[in-house]
C-alpha cells in the first residue's frame, strides 16, 4: 500500500494527497512484480480521504488501483479520487467500482486538494525551507 488513512470525524479536513510524485517500484521489485500486487491505498479508518492527482504512476500499481482492508469496511464513507495521472500504472478503466472512488475530470474540483487549498499552504508552507507549489 501506498497509503492507508483514516479519519474519526466525518467533519475534520484531513486526508492524503499526492501531488506531481513518482509511484514506482525498486530495482529488485520489478522482475517479481506479479507476485506483489501494489495499490495507491486502502482505508485504515473510516472517512479515509486519498488523492492521487498529476503523478507518474508506473506498472507496479495492479490495475484497480485501490484495495480493501477487511471485506467491505469504510467502503461506504472513503473518497478517493485520482487526476491527471500519467504511466503504465494511470488507467483508471480497471480501477475499483465503489461508491466513493471518482476520477476527477474537472481542474476546479482538482484545485480543493492542492496544497493552497486544502492545507492552506500559503500561510505556512514558506517557513518550511522546500520547494513547493500552491496549485494545479
Amino acid at each position: 500500500m501506498v497509503t492507508a488513512q483514516g479519519c474519526g470525524d466525518p467533519t475534520q479536513n484531513t486526508g492524503i494527497v499526492i501531488q506531481k510524485c513518482r509511484i514506482g517500484g525498486t530495482s529488485d521489485l520489478l522482475p517479481v512484480i506479479s507476485s506483489f500486487p501494489s495499490y495507491l491505498g486502502r482505508p485504515w479508518r473510516e472517512y479515509s480521504r486519498t488523492v492521487v492527482m498529476q503523478t507518474s504512476i508506473s506498472n507496479v500499481i495492479a490495475p484497480q488501483g485501490w484495495h480493501q482492508w477487511d471485506r467491505d469496511f469504510a467502503l461506504n464513507t472513503l473518497f478517493y479520487a485520482e487526476y491527471q495521472n500519467t504511466g503504465a500504472g494511470a488507467d483508471t478503466s480497471r480501477r475499483v467500482n465503489w461508491r466513493g472512488f471518482k476520477v476527477i475530470t474537472s481542474a476546479s474540483e482538482a484545485q480543493a486538494y492542492t496544497p493552497g487549498r486544502f492545507i492552506a499552504g500559503s500561510s505556512w508552507l514558506g517557513s518550511a525551507g522546500f520547494p513547493y507549489s500552491l496549485g494545479l
